[in-house]
């Protein structure tokens, strides 16, 4: 488990994103991946980030053309799950 914290420290700051960019692309992996639990912790990270609901919601409008409808509105689904607590 050690390691895989510092990895994930690692990859987080081994480039030139903010924390905010960072968080919402880590949230549109989830959503193309389609990993209910993985949506709902980096939905849960993007808002500790300071991303607005408008902005989490974005993140879903732009993964229609890329993985369909169906399967983006089960993912935002999972991000309003988070956004209704």
């Amino acid at each position: 488990m050690r390691a895989v914290e510092a990895l994930g420290e690692a990859t987080q700051s081994a480039g030139p994103l903010d924390n905010k960019t960072r968080a919402l692309v880590k949230l549109a992996i989830a959503v193309g991946a389609l990993q209910e639990g993985a949506v709902h912790s980096h939905t849960r990270r993007a808002l500790q980030a300071k991303c607005t609901a408008d902005e989490l919601r974005h993140v879903g409008v732009l993964a229609i053309t890329t993985i369909g409808f169906p399967s983006t509105m089960a993912a935002m689904s999972w991000v309003e799950d988070i956004l209704r607590m």
